[in-house]
């Protein structure tokens, strides 16, 4: 029981990290669209990669803080059923929606952009944009970060719903 307390805690706090730090890129996201629009209009200046870089910014928050949701209950839910349901059943509920939803999507989005990811990886592709961000290839690279980071939060999810109905104590985060 202690590994499984120790890996939930682990996913827990890998995407807790992730999440409040690419947290951070949203005012960096306000502040490079503020500099484009400044530059553009007072100065009569355009840099097409500062114009993308906060495109990407947007991208990263959004990919890579998709587990912090998840760990955080950030997600839709369908609360008329949920709301009413008691914890167990709630609990069962996360199970069976972790496991019929959320990975079969992840796994035909993870195959789906697989050949997407490789050919930019193969070309080291920049951006088609002239004097855009070059490494486009790692903006691409957010979609398989994305999957990875809200599969490992589903399974931590399901751990902690199986440490509660198997009468455990389970770490801290959403309760069932």
């Amino acid at each position: 029981m202690d590994a499984l307390r120790g890996f939930v805690r682990g996913v827990d706090a890998l995407n807790d990290w992730i999440g409040r730090t690419v947290a951070w890129l949203t005012l960096g996201c306000v502040l490079t669209c503020f500099a484009v629009v400044v530059l553009r209009y007072a100065f009569d200046l355009g840099f097409p990669w500062l114009q993308e870089l906060y495109v990407w910014q947007h991208a990263a928050v959004f990919m890579a803080g998709a587990g912090y949701t998840l760990l955080h209950g950030g997600h839709v839910s369908v609360d008329v059923l949920y709301g009413k349901a008691s914890p167990r059943r709630r609990a069962w509920i996360d199970i069976a929606g972790t496991l019929v939803f959320l990975f079969p999507w992840l796994a035909v989005v993870a195959t789906a952009s697989a050949p997407f990811v490789l050919s930019s990886w193969g070309i080291r592709e920049d951006s088609s944009t002239a004097g855009g961000m070059p490494a486009l290839y790692l903006l691409k690279s957010l979609l398989w970060i994305f999957c990875a980071l809200l599969f490992v939060q589903g399974l931590a999810l399901i751990v902690r719903r199986c440490l509660f109905l198997a009468g455990h104590d389970a770490p801290d985060a959403a309760d069932p």
